[in-house]
């Protein structure tokens, strides 16, 4: 059956969530695009989205027709040929509602997983946790005896997947990065039980999407949260440090400022698992750990966790108070462990890491600027003359995180260097790779 076939009848399970409406959205454009294919004119294509939100699935409509309206209008031109048998339809803006209205009538809202009964597609894009996870493919394997499942799992093993829920091989891990519209990146982990049929229509469906596909060894974590968590288990233990004799809250705020500005990264690692969810970092943690000869948890997670210390994104997609609280976008309080809440980012900390490298100039500054190369070497050359608190930080987190990919490497998770210096800098929008030269 080829990709085409299986496009028909489509299901995404969890297709409320934050990954899960990225990914409907992908596939609902692709198969209206199909759909208006002069050869498929007599086909039916369908599109379950399955969550147990009845909430979410509202909210789920409301956002396919907002980005399946922006979608349309950015690319009119395109659509316009597919439509150029249509002379009914002759103005841009009659064109687009058309186009909006089939994405949104390929798609089915339901709350039983029963509505994926004879889908010969589908993807999971349910909590981390295997035991739930192997629950619903076990429904999904009788309810679909001939699909092919692609899971969002971004830590547990797809062989794991593959034996608890008994699919026969039918499963490969197809990672896409928050939010998948925007994010180019897609790990591709293939089981040794995959067979080659669903690896060559994993590769097909990515390359329709616009994606790019990077492949990793079927390890726990992968080779993009093989790095984050030991990265943020890293800045975990340099900020517990710091807070012997200054608090928590400021040892945070010093790692998180060093990890943003002295290493030019978008986010600060505090700000970073506050994004991703101190939840869903400790799920994480927890998958690694039971597979991994390392210690991999680690007490302050556990603790904020206790105190209801949560991060995450609210619907609106701005930031929910994790170990900072934010205004605009902006921390503006940390989170002081010891006096179970938060307290005001005082402009003194910082005095202590010391002046920026001469010539700093933020990530946001970088991110497309045509002398980024050479931006990039002054800034970590000036970096390793320098020996105040925050150089000293920054040069020890740089070491680390290059040790870090180089271990991907050598245990195998990832193919090579450049794999996992591509993983970061497309999903993680590094400017530059873990495995380098600077301040070595």
């Amino acid at each position: 059956m080829d990709l085409d076939t299986r496009l028909q009848n489509v299901s995404v399970i969890g297709a409320a969530g934050k990954m899960g409406s990225g990914i409907t959205l992908l596939l609902a454009q692709e198969m209206a695009r199909l759909s208006l294919l002069p050869e498929n004119r007599g086909r039916v294509f369908r599109l379950n989205a399955i969550d147990l939100d009845p909430a979410g699935l509202i909210g789920l409509r409301e956002y396919l027709h907002a980005q399946a309206t922006k979608t349309a209008e950015k690319t009119i031109v395109a659509l316009r040929t597919l439509y150029a048998d249509r002379p009914d339809l002759v103005e841009n803006g009659d064109i687009i509602a058309d186009y909006v209205r089939r994405v949104g009538d390929l798609v089915w809202p339901a709350t039983d997983l029963g509505a994926a009964r004879g889908s010969t597609l589908v993807f999971e894009a349910i909590v981390e946790k295997t035991g739930v996870k192997a629950s619903v493919f076990r429904q999904l394997r009788d309810l679909c005896p001939e699909a092919y499942f692609l899971t969002n799992t971004s830590s547990i093993p797809i062989g794991e997947i593959d034996r608890e829920a008994g699919l026969g091989g039918r499963v490969i891990g197809f990672h896409f990065y928050n939010p998948p519209p925007v994010q180019k990146l897609v790990e591709v982990i293939r089981a040794e039980t995959t067979p080659d049929e669903l690896s060559a229509l994993a590769a097909e469906l990515g390359r329709r999407l616009r994606k790019t596909l990077i492949p990793s060894a079927d390890v726990a974590g992968f080779i993009g949260n093989g790095h984050f968590i030991r990265d943020g288990l890293h800045g975990l233990n340099e900020a517990q440090r710091l807070s012997r004799g200054r608090g928590w809250a400021r040892g945070a705020w010093l790692v998180n400022r060093v990890s943003q500005d002295w290493l030019l990264r978008p986010m600060g690692i505090f700000q970073l698992i506050d994004y991703v969810g101190i939840d869903v970092f400790q799920m994480i943690q927890i998958v690694m750990d039971e597979h991994l000869d390392e210690h991999l948890r680690h007490e302050v997670i556990d603790r904020a966790l206790e105190l209801g210390v949560r991060g995450g994104q609210n619907p609106d997609g701005s930031q929910k108070p994790g170990f900072f609280r934010y205004e605009k976008g902006r921390p503006v309080a940390a989170y002081d462990l010891e006096a179970r809440d938060y307290v005001p980012i005082d402009a003194s900390w910082d005095e202590e890491l010391g002046p920026l490298p001469e010539g700093f100039r933020p990530w946001k500054a970088l991110t497309r600027a045509p002398d980024r190369d050479e931006a990039l070497a002054a800034h970590f050359g000036a970096l390793a003359g320098m020996d105040t608190l925050g150089a000293q930080l920054a040069k020890a987190y740089l070491a680390r995180s290059r040790e870090i990919g180089r271990q991907l490497v050598e245990q195998k998770v990832a193919a090579s260097e450049d794999d996992v210096n591509r993983v970061l800098m497309l999903g993680f929008y590094h400017l530059y790779g873990p495995i380098n030269d600077y301040c070595a």
